[in-house]
């Protein structure tokens, strides 16, 4: 038997969200722990009671959003879960990809596993039988306004559980009964509250938030590497990141980056010593542990919300026991307001943009012979002019960054009223998680492309000083495995693929890995 992953509603990791989602290792199974099995029977007993006993109950005997004082009879109590899929998919845009889409499957599992949902047993087996035979709903991106929940997409995603909707598997588009068919799993018939239970939540938003956010911890180190080859191509100096300047100043994430420069940066010969004629270098190298620093202490942020969101319970209403008596009480709150996801995402997407934002200014540095004191030639090429070198890899990367500049006004500012004014504040949660995925990305392209221009200014770089010279400990490392897949650029060729060559390197982590390895011999 492979790996499993039990869930309970209390106990996932962000480390577990990113093994299910990618299939590693192995595409572990996730089933339900014995305790998880108890919570959500009795919750789904109590809900037949509310039912028997004629009780009015937001969402299981009432409509929803401005139909929450519409009574529903008992015979369409059913029809009404089921209805609420139908009305509610209404997502438009692409696809969410398949890691994300598991992603969501699983935070979804995991906050109705808890046993305050009123989800029977057999449903939420169901949901995780999705995710174990490979059936990925087809889920639009767009549609959702982070209150209540990511209602469309998650209802999108449920519409695959009854034999609606779409679903991937085994690499084909199917309707969501052929999927359910060839996986050799009964569509279910939702009984009261299931739908409001599978579609009323934060789950969309907040696995965005835990692979953005995973990401961002890759890129951080990256920026921190490209700034540090950028740093010996340009000659410049350690001396900013002395732990004594850090110190009277202690953010603690400022304190790591510098401590984390200095190991990527010892043993260099590429970098410039005490000089009384040089004493200070540009903002973009010797404000990198002030910038990355603080671009560190937003994504260490976003991962502590995250954390408390993927064993949150997000949905409305929720029941709860008394152990003492069997008292049900059924509570309508506001634990699917996404604000506390979509504040954080946003403030992601502005440290992310900044990583990226000084990462072009070290290009342009890099690149321009008049700001590097003349260290390196114009757009680091020879016989500049009938060569254009590297100047259009700063294009590319200031369009990038200009994008990320866009995109980093904040979502979760703004609301639109919804629900004939009932539901009148919402967060745009997963609008911002969108917009962190596009920063994200277009970050990854901007280092990238530091790491090629720094690389072919350390050869320029090599002429100046003494055969044998060495680069950092970790640079050495970072530098070495670009020149495996990217060669030095004597004369004008295209240069696209050796873009997306660099990109693979930093997206797979393999960049992070190898300077780290060595890091920590």
């Amino acid at each position: 038997m492979g790996l499993e992953i039990t869930i309970d509603g209390k106990s996932l990791t962000i480390e577990q969200i990113i093994e299910v989602a990618y299939g590693q290792p192995d595409n572990p199974r996730v089933i339900l722990s014995e305790p998880a099995r108890v919570a959500v029977q009795r919750s789904a007993d109590a809900v037949q009671q509310l039912i028997q006993q004629n009780r009015i109950a937001y969402g299981i005997t009432t409509g929803f959003g401005a139909f929450k004082d519409r009574i529903i009879p008992p015979d369409e109590v059913e029809q009404l879960q089921r209805n609420i899929l139908y009305s509610h998919a209404v997502g438009v845009g692409d696809a969410f990809d398949i890691p994300t889409t598991r992603a969501i499957i699983l935070i979804r599992a995991n906050t109705l596993a808890r046993g305050h949902s009123g989800i029977r047993l057999e449903t939420l087996r169901r949901l995780l039988d999705l995710l174990n035979s490979g059936i990925h709903p087809v889920i639009p991106e767009k549609g959702s306004l982070g209150a209540s929940g990511d209602l469309a997409p998650l209802a999108h995603m449920g519409l695959v559980l009854i034999g609606a909707g779409r679903a991937e598997y085994q690499g084909e588009i199917l309707s969501g009964a052929e999927a359910l068919q060839r996986a050799n799993l009964m569509p279910v018939k939702l009984a009261a509250k299931e739908g409001l239970a599978l579609t009323n939540g934060t789950s969309v938003m907040c696995a965005m938030g835990v692979l953005e956010t995973v990401k961002a911890e890759n890129l951080s180190q990256i920026a921190d590497i490209a700034g540090c080859l950028s740093l010996e191509a340009l000659h410049g100096t350690t001396r900013a990141f002395d732990d004594r300047i850090q110190r009277l100043r202690p953010f603690p994430r400022q304190l790591d980056c510098a401590a984390y420069l200095r190991a990527v940066l010892e043993g260099s010969e590429f970098t410039r010593g005490n000089d009384s004629t040089n004493v200070q270098d540009a903002y973009t190298l010797r404000c990198i542990p002030q910038v990355h620093g603080a671009a560190r202490d937003a994504i260490a942020y976003v991962r502590w919300l995250t954390e408390i969101e993927i064993n949150a319970v997000t949905d409305n209403p929720l029941i709860f026991i008394n152990d003492e008596n069997g008292e049900i009480d059924v509570l309508s709150g506001g634990n699917f307001h996404g604000e506390p996801l979509a504040i954080g995402m946003d403030y992601l997407a502005i440290a992310v943009s900044e990583l990226g934002n000084i990462s072009e200014r070290r290009i342009m540095r890099l690149v321009d012979q008049a700001s590097n004191t003349q260290i390196l030639p114009a757009f680091l090429t020879n016989h500049g002019g009938v060569n254009s070198g590297f100047m259009i890899v700063q294009y590319t990367a200031a369009a990038l960054a200009t994008e990320c500049k866009i995109l980093a006004h904040p979502a979760s500012v703004d609301t639109i009223p919804t629900s004939a004014n009932v539901e009148d504040h919402v967060s745009m949660g997963c609008t911002a998680g969108l917009k962190l995925r596009q920063i994200v990305d277009n970050v990854e392209r901007i280092l990238s492309l530091e790491l090629m221009s720094a690389a072919q200014g350390i050869n320029f770089r090599k002429a100046a000083v003494r055969d044998g010279a060495r680069l950092g400990q970790g640079t050495q490392i970072a530098y070495d495995l670009l020149r495996e897949h990217i060669p030095f650029i004597e004369q004008d060729t295209i240069l696209y693929d050796f873009i997306e060559a660099a990109r693979q390197l930093v997206t797979t982590g393999e960049v992070t890995k190898a300077v780290n390895a060595k890091l920590h011999d």
